[in-house]
């Protein structure tokens, strides 16, 4: 089945959210990871001007139509069809759907700090043991000229 095939439930948006108009949003979960760390989602909205608070990692795909988004700083951004963008996990932004959205969404829940130190340093640890085996520590055999 396609992406333009699924059937989408509604996924309404906070109302305290809404800055404008009446959106009409929907979403349909495409797949998990089997950790619960992310979620791939198709996703659409009708036209409106609303915030949106990012708790996860969300990568957008434009599938359909457009928005135009503006950051925390102001900085404002223009996604049509086609287009990529990252918005990062406590991030905010206003969208402002002219008529219709839909995208596909990759969303990723980060790690605890703690865990993301813990790993740098077990791969640190783990590329010390590797590489000692390949010449980088490792000793060398020295000819014996007698």
């Amino acid at each position: 089945m396609s992406v333009a095939e699924v059937t989408l439930a509604p996924s309404p948006i906070q109302p305290s959210w809404v800055l404008e108009g009446d959106p009409v949003a929907r979403n349909h979960v495409l797949s998990h990871s089997a950790d619960g760390t992310a979620t791939t989602l198709v996703w659409d909205c009708t036209a409106g001007r609303f915030n949106w608070f990012y708790d996860v990692d969300e990568t957008v795909y434009v599938i359909e139509g457009g928005v135009v988004v503006k950051d925390a700083a102001g900085v404002t951004r223009c996604l049509k069809a086609g287009d990529t963008f990252y918005f990062p996990a406590g991030s905010h932004a206003e969208w402002h759907v002219e008529n219709y959205i839909r995208k596909i969404a990759f969303c990723r829940a980060p790690l605890p700090r703690v865990f993301v130190f813990a790993k740098r340093v077990f791969r640190w640890f783990l590329s010390r043991l590797t590489n000692y085996g390949r010449g980088a520590g490792a000793p060398t055999a020295v000819p014996d000229n007698n």
